[in-house]
């Protein structure tokens, strides 16, 4: 698997900052005036990607008063709901893609969306993005993955619920089907998703398990779980983003602010910077600090030939004299010179 990735003008990878992806799906509200105004904000935030979901609630399921077609968990923000009624709200007209994908070039903004069903990657072929991206509900429909795969582009799966075995399988069949760059995000699927749930530490666990890039796609509120992924090795952040969470929405409940996607990107890229390399040596930046280091000072005067004892020596700042840890190899020496209170201790003023 080619560990090297890019999505657009963007390199997907450590030696990266992380990737953001600003999620709009159902938060325009059914209006493509307020979608072009979550492109707009993203932008300005500095996201790099805007990302909308392709399906109609016909893709999705089927209109049926059965068991299992409804939302029935009394603690899920769409309990109630039937399956095809809350996919109908949600879904992105498919006459709006062009122009909200258009919208994002305009502003620098690399456009991808996940398509839900094989006809939504017709559909979205004729828009020449640079990637797709795989919710985790779909990551065991081999025959989608396979037919997003055989597009040869970038493929982005989120990794909720699926077993060891099962990305295992899925990782293969794309694979075989065409993909050669592949990005995994570790996810939680439950919305808004609980940090002690995130167990992040699977992240670098699954880049060395499946030898592939790792980010995260996050439902948890607030940044500090991006933040802390991005220390554990992330180079792909997914976060659902709306205008205000005030305004409504299927998912704004769990979705970020302007404000907050703003301090995403900023925060996400301190940190990235922040993990360096292994070492044990002073930093470039360091070695002008190195002068306010303790060291040995003469803190009385003494008149050559004098014996040095501990009433003459102390450990203070700067650390121009010698090292602390001397002291014993120091007192009751005799000094070469007269020495000035306020002088660094150097081996050169002994005999």
């Amino acid at each position: 698997m080619n560990r090297t990735i890019k999505i657009g003008d963007q390199t997907i990878g450590t030696s990266s900052p992380p990737f953001v992806i600003a999620e709009m799906s159902g938060n325009h509200n059914h209006s493509l005036k307020r979608g072009l105004k979550i492109v707009e904000a993203a932008a300005d935030a500095g996201a790099h990607s805007v990302k909308l979901q392709t399906y109609t609630a016909n893709t999705m399921t089927i209109d049926v008063d059965a068991d299992g077609f409804s939302v029935t968990d009394p603690n899920s923000p769409w309990y109630g709901r039937s399956l095809y009624n809350l996919y109908e709200e949600a879904h992105t007209p498919w006459e709006w893609h062009e122009p909200i994908f258009n919208r994002c070039r305009e502003l620098g903004l690399i456009p991808i969306s996940t398509p839900f069903d094989e006809t939504a990657v017709e559909f979205l072929e004729q828009f020449d993005l640079p990637a797709y991206k795989v919710a985790s509900f779909e990551n065991t429909d081999l025959p989608l993955l396979r037919r997003i795969a055989s597009t040869g582009k970038p493929m982005i799966i989120s990794t909720g619920m699926a077993t060891i075995t099962e990305l295992g399988r899925t990782i293969q069949e794309v694979q075989a089907a065409g993909c050669n760059q592949l990005v995994l995000l570790k996810c939680t699927s439950s919305y808004p998703a609980d940090p002690c749930s995130s167990n992040l530490v699977t992240i670098p666990h699954m880049r060395e398990l499946f030898h592939t890039e790792v980010g995260l796609s996050d439902h948890t509120l607030g940044i500090g779980v991006a933040i802390a992924a991005v220390a554990l090795g992330a180079t792909v952040i997914e976060k659902h983003f709306t205008l205000s969470r005030g305004d409504g929405g299927v998912d704004s409940h769990f979705s970020m602010e302007p404000e907050e996607m703003a301090s995403l990107v900023t925060e996400s890229e301190r940190a990235w910077k922040s993990l360096g390399h292994v070492t044990y040596e002073p930093t470039e930046s360091e070695v002008k600090s190195l002068i306010f280091r303790r060291s040995l000072y003469f803190v009385k005067d003494l008149e050559e030939g004098e014996t040095v004892t501990p009433r003459h020596i102390r450990r203070i700042r700067p650390g121009l004299g010698i090292a602390p840890g001397h002291e014993e190899e120091i007192i009751g020496r005799k000094v070469r010179t007269d020495i000035t209170r306020g002088e660094p201790v150097t081996w050169e003023l002994l005999q």
